[in-house]
């Protein structure tokens, strides 16, 4: 079944031209010209991915998605003013997968949805005894990539998808360096660029979501100059 991407932008243009590009690759389109219409929708009938413009009038890119993520963990990459760095630094922290800068290729967009949803997929495998494929078991940190599961102290943590293969780097290998570009090779494809603030900012958000379960948490280090480390048990 082909995936459903939810297209938000006030820009009809936009909706019209990035609908019919991905139409063409194959993917089923939901269009919204606001996005309060879009937030019912989305939260009625979840698509697979959604992407979202910033910059609209009543409510903007950035309020629907801090409304949707209190009910999902849908990807979404958003659609940001050409270096509009606050743009993308807001809708980082608030839990977005990915960022694209207008004006933009069709093709580089495509490429990141394609990306983005190639990691969203579940890996059904199981180990001998029905355990989950990959299962990655790190002190207090239980990492569950077939039904992206996260778990600290036994409390579940809620990631994207982007933010779950940076810190399952880092975790593969506890007590070893990762650099950003390290990092960067883990969570994109190599035709996704991002830059070393992106990859901060994931981490940043790490840190917050674990210590909301517990304020001591310590177990993501940062090597001044070298990258990240996931602390050794």
């Amino acid at each position: 079944m082909p995936a459903t991407i939810a297209l938000v932008d006030d820009d009809r243009n936009i909706l019209t031209s990035v609908s019919i590009a991905l139409q063409t690759e194959g993917f089923t389109t939901r269009v919204y010209s606001d996005a309060e219409t879009a937030l019912k929708a989305i939260v009625d009938n979840p698509p697979d991915l959604g992407i979202f413009d910033i910059k609209m009038p009543h409510m903007d890119g950035l309020e629907l998605l801090r409304r949707l993520r209190e009910k999902s963990q849908m990807p979404v990459i958003f659609l940001t003013s050409k270096d509009d760095e606050l743009d993308e630094a807001l809708g980082l922290a608030m839990g977005a997968d990915d960022y694209i800068a207008k004006p933009f290729s069709q093709r580089l967009l495509i490429a990141r949805v394609r990306a983005i949803l190639r990691r969203a997929e579940p890996t059904p495998a199981t180990e001998p005894g029905g355990q989950p494929a990959g299962t990655l078991v790190r002190g207090a940190l239980i990492m569950d990539p077939a039904r992206h599961r996260t778990t600290w102290k036994d409390e579940p943590v809620t990631l994207t998808v982007t933010e779950f293969l940076i810190l399952e780097a880092l975790a593969q290998r506890p007590g070893i360096v990762k650099t950003r570009n390290q990092l960067m090779d883990a969570a994109y494809s190599e035709d996704i660029y991002v830059d070393d603030r992106t990859v901060d900012s994931h981490i940043k958000r790490l840190r917050r979501k674990f210590r909301g379960i517990d304020p001591e948490f310590d177990a993501i280090e940062t090597l001044y100059g070298a990258g990240y480390r996931f602390s050794e048990e």
